[in-house]
């Protein structure tokens, strides 16, 4: 009834510089050399045939799991499961797939550039959204506009604008919030060595888009969420995003 596995997997970490600085005082190069080395990371580890799936993620300040530690760093961890919280969202996005035929965050990235309420900011190739019935106060998504559900397959001519919309988000949100403890993550699509065998991830390539999701760690969770699975935020996603939109940077 309670079927246990031996640990197995990776656990890496990205120190993003040698010098102590937080992640907001990384330049756009910085931050692209270590989207690079996370593209690198991930591929190799895809080649370990234990390993189903790989998460990247950031926890900055205390309330956010980060300690007192501020230097800025990435962990990766490659895990021999795929994990609930994608494995959700893949259930969905194949769920709208199977009934419109076309990616769900390829229409909500269609919408949220027509109705610009929820935009934050944009790139070339990327946009930043605070993303409609938002979980917490200035939830943020970053999302390629050209559909790819795999991050480490990502065109490395891309990093550059990946890298400068980073520092412009996060420039913006410290602009408007303070140093702010947050979780930073990335959804992207299991590896997939079994794709031959019918009915298995079919569609992926198709439904499933990546994202990247920061976390702003400003209100609790409590008991009516963990009972309930629904959120409470106090701040409309629309205001949020305008705050953002609007704060004027250097970067």
């Amino acid at each position: 009834m309670y079927d246990i596995m031996n640990a197995r997997g990776a656990h890496e970490k990205v120190i993003e510089t040698p010098q102590h600085l937080k992640e907001t005082q990384l330049s756009g190069e910085q931050i692209a050399k270590c989207l690079n080395v996370m593209l690198d990371r991930i591929g190799d580890l895809e080649r370990d045939p234990y390993i189903k799936y790989v998460l990247l993620f950031k926890n900055y300040g205390m309330a956010a799991g980060g300690g007192f530690i501020k230097h800025s760093r990435t962990q990766i961890i490659g895990t021999p499961i795929n994990l609930k919280r994608v494995k959700e969202e893949l259930a969905g996005t194949k769920r709208y797939f199977d009934y419109k035929d076309r990616c769900l965050f390829c229409d909500i990235i269609k919408q949220e550039l027509k109705d610009g309420r929820r935009l934050m900011a944009e790139s070339k190739n990327f946009l930043a959204i605070a993303p409609f019935a938002s979980r917490f106060p200035f939830e943020t998504w970053l999302l390629p506009k050209e559909h790819s559900c795999d991050f480490y397959k990502l065109n490395r001519d891309y990093v550059p604008d990946l890298a400068m919309l980073f520092r412009t988000v996060f420039a913006k949100l410290m602009k408007v919030i303070g140093d702010f403890p947050y979780n930073f993550v990335l959804h992207s699509a299991p590896f997939r060595r079994d794709a031959g065998k019918k009915g298995y991830w079919e569609t992926i390539e198709k439904d499933y888009h990546w994202h990247f999701e920061i976390l702003p760690v400003l209100t609790r969770v409590a008991g009516f969420e963990w009972g309930s699975g629904f959120y409470i935020n106090p701040l409309p996603p629309e205001d949020a995003a305008k705050a953002v939109r609007e704060a004027q940077v250097t970067v």
